[in-house]
């Protein structure tokens, strides 16, 4: 018994090795089957994968998955573009639709797209690629392009513009102003984001406001500089023997700075220093204090014998010396009532304005002296202007406006409707004829003479002494008559 069993064993043990090698063919036919299977799946993926786009591929905003570069190019040649723009969410143009313009000369740079998204396996992770037609689409790069940029001219027309900070000089202190947004858009760069923007159907645009220059600026700092270098400048003007300081901080009460720099200066406070300058030291048309020969302090108006300044003129340059940074100024716009409206005397500052040479005319006394440098060196009588028909000759401060001899008198006076008169001697020294000369047609040389046989108004002279007299007078030489 207990060898039967053992020959039952060995049967058993025999068949198990038998059968075993068939087993193990069995798994490894199993184990390559498979691997056939994944490589012809796997293969078959790689080909799809490599000849076709992802899901959710875009070109351009155009979904090309699951298609391949060549179906892509047809789709995305048969796109059409609305060409519609908005800023922000307002449509501002809705333009001509127009193709998306893609060809087969195209195709290289779809399939660029296709190769540089592809994946190993399938994804549905979105993503766009923008590519532009090699045939440049000129509605879009131009026409489309001119129509947003003059339809954001005419919006802007109608939208707030913005205030910019600004530096001011006011009441003599630097205030700046505060800046106010606007809604006027920057058109500027409005239009570089046009141009940069997607080769989409829609263009979307985002809102960029046209910035005002804000109160911290560099801009405003400049200008807050440059007022306040001003402000802190001074001009030395000159006025004949006397020189002034001339502050800004004290004549720019009101002053702007353009964007560019230039400065505008109310002037209406430096024309008033100016008057105040013109009104102490000009003579124009005031009295002269004036010494006579017997010692007697006068006063005598002021004739053609004068001068002024020309506030007008001499502000604005005082304005320019503020704005330029000039430091000094010499008064150079004067003007009279000389012949041809010049002035007389600005550079005579000695006797009150009269200086040491002159010729002095009493009516009263029938007599002139004349002076050279402060010494009396002729006086002789005269006849002046008849006094019963007021033809005296004219009281005042005049000058002698020019000499001739010999000369030729034309004129009228009192019983003569017209006359014409030879003499030696001729200085004038009144613009309607008044003057020195001799006489040799004169009787009457007494001291009464003028009241009722005086001249037409000239100082007549005795011919044996005019031509001394003639001798030491001289062009632009004060007459005071009195």
């Amino acid at each position: 018994m207990e060898h039967a069993t053992q020959e039952a064993v060995q049967e058993v043990t025999r068949k198990k090795a038998n059968n075993r090698p068939s087993s193990f063919l069995n798994w490894k036919m199993g184990i390559g089957a498979i691997v056939i299977i994944a490589v012809i799946v796997f293969g078959g993926l790689y080909y799809y994968q490599a000849t076709r786009f992802n899901a959710q591929i875009s070109i351009n905003g155009i979904n090309v998955g699951g298609l391949t570069a060549d179906k892509a190019i047809k789709k995305l040649g048969a796109t059409v573009l609305k060409n519609e723009v908005y800023v922000g969410q307002e449509r501002i143009i809705d333009g001509n639709d127009t193709k998306m313009g893609f060809t087969n000369e195209d195709l290289p740079g779809v399939q660029k797209v296709l190769k540089s998204q592809q994946t190993i396996f399938p994804t549905s992770k979105a993503k766009n690629y923008i590519l532009l037609p090699k045939a440049v689409d000129q509605y879009r790069s131009q026409t489309l392009k001119d129509l947003v940029k003059n339809k954001l001219i005419a919006m802007n027309k109608n939208l707030k513009a913005p205030v910019d900070a600004d530096v001011r000089v006011e009441q003599g202190a630097i205030v700046v102003s505060k800046s106010i947004n606007g809604k006027q858009y920057d058109i500027e760069k409005l239009l570089q984001q046009y141009q940069n923007h997607e080769y989409r159907s829609v263009i979307q645009l985002n809102p960029v406001y046209i910035q005002p220059i804000k109160e911290n600026s560099a801009i405003i700092k400049q200008k807050q500089k440059a007022l306040s270098d001003i402000l802190q400048r001074t001009v030395n003007y000159t006025v004949q023997d006397k020189a002034y300081a001339l502050k800004g901080s004290d004549l720019i009460k009101n002053a702007t700075l353009s964007k560019d720099g230039q400065i505008s200066i109310d002037p209406g406070e430096i024309k008033n220093e100016m008057a105040k300058i013109n009104a102490s030291q000009s003579t124009l048309n005031k009295n002269f204090q004036f010494k006579t020969h017997s010692g007697a302090i006068i006063s005598v108006k002021g004739q053609t014998y004068g001068w002024a300044l020309d506030v007008n003129k001499e502000s604005k340059r005082i304005l320019d010396a503020l704005e330029k940074g000039q430091n000094s100024v010499v008064a150079s716009n004067i003007y009279g009532n000389g012949w041809d409206n010049e002035a007389i005397g600005y550079k005579t500052t000695m006797n009150n304005g009269i200086g040491n040479t002159y010729a002095e005319v009493s009516i009263n006394e029938q007599r002139i002296w004349l002076y050279r440098n402060g010494q009396m060196v002729l006086t002789t009588n005269v006849v002046t202007g008849r006094a019963d028909v007021n033809q005296d000759t004219h009281p005042g401060v005049w000058y002698i406006l020019y000499k001739k001899s010999p000369s030729i008198l034309v004129g009228s006076e009192y019983g003569m409707v017209h006359y014409r008169v030879p003499v030696n001697y001729w200085a004038p020294f009144t613009n309607d004829g008044e003057g020195f000369h001799d006489a040799s047609w004169r009787t009457n040389w007494s001291s009464t003479a003028y009241i009722h046989a005086g001249s037409g108004g000239c100082v007549n002279t005795p011919p044996s002494i005019m031509k001394e007299v003639y001798n030491n007078l001289s062009t632009y030489e004060p007459v005071i008559i009195y």
